[in-house]
């Protein structure tokens, strides 16, 4: 029994124990470039193997850094990438540039209609990558966000579509999208005129409400309520605010296409 137990005790010591660091994104067109520092023990390098998609990367990683070139696997840009880096335990190896696999936006809007009651429609090519599509509409004087789509980001044409809530008078909507480099990047401004009426707000001094009518009935508008010092206090889409928790004051209001100045009593 003492003899098997040093028998075990001898196995776990010589036992190589390994991590992974994995990646998994969107080849972009550019290879990644990896440190590779010295094992713990100082008789090798860090990593042990590494694998693109499951495939082995040959070449093999006994040098202080590597490149893992996509083109040795035939991944056309626009691919999904998973990348397994197995390394020895005590130590881990770095990829210098991993932004290149982020995706970036390269969309071009091939086609974009939008109907009288607000459907967006578009159609995009040159897409290398799964972004978001931000839908913006411009009112109150600023463009604001009313959606988001995600991206199929593949090369082919891709269609989506949004239902944009339309306010009275000429609309206007865009789509956006943001990379990890922080740059927007936008498609052309499209218009279409609502037959939504003009909506006012009632009344002009606030106790508890605020209600949105057109034509003397109720109608859903979105809206923005702030505070005398810019800060946003309420916003929303609905045919009335709750107005009690507000402090009394002066406030300012975005609704259907207007800013308005209101007072809480």
């Amino acid at each position: 029994m003492k003899n098997l137990t040093l028998l075990i005790g001898f196995l776990l010591i010589n036992v190589t124990v390994f991590g992974a660091l994995s990646v998994d994104d969107t080849y972009q067109g550019k290879n990644l470039y990896v440190s590779n520092p010295m094992d713990d023990e100082g008789f090798g390098y860090c990593a042990t193997k590494v694998t693109v998609n499951g495939d082995i990367m040959p070449g093999g990683t006994s040098m202080g850094a590597f490149e893992i070139d996509f083109s040795l696997f035939n991944i056309e840009i626009g691919e999904p990438v998973f990348i397994v880096i197995e390394h020895n335990e005590g130590c881990k190896p770095k990829i210098l540039n991993p932004e290149v696999l982020r995706p970036r936006s390269t969309f071009t809007v091939k086609e974009m209609k939008i109907s009288d009651n607000g459907k967006l429609t578009w159609t995009t090519e040159g897409e290398r990558g799964k972004l978001p599509f931000t839908i913006e509409q411009y009112r109150w004087n600023k463009w604001v966000t009313v959606g988001e789509v995600q991206g199929k980001g593949s090369g082919e044409t891709n269609s989506y579509e949004f239902q944009v809530s339309p306010h009275s008078g000429v609309n206007t909507v865009r789509v956006v999208q943001v990379d990890h480099s922080g740059t927007k990047r936008t498609s052309d401004e499209i218009k279409f005129t609502s037959d939504i009426p003009t909506v006012t707000k009632t009344p002009a001094q606030v106790r508890n409400e605020i209600k949105f009518l057109a034509n003397g009935a109720p109608i859903e508008t979105r809206y923005e309520i702030y505070d005398a010092y810019g800060n946003i206090v309420k916003k929303g889409v609905g045919s009335s605010v709750n107005c009690s928790n507000l402090l009394r004051g002066v406030y300012y209001i975005n609704f259907d296409n207007v800013n308005e100045k209101f007072i809480k009593k």
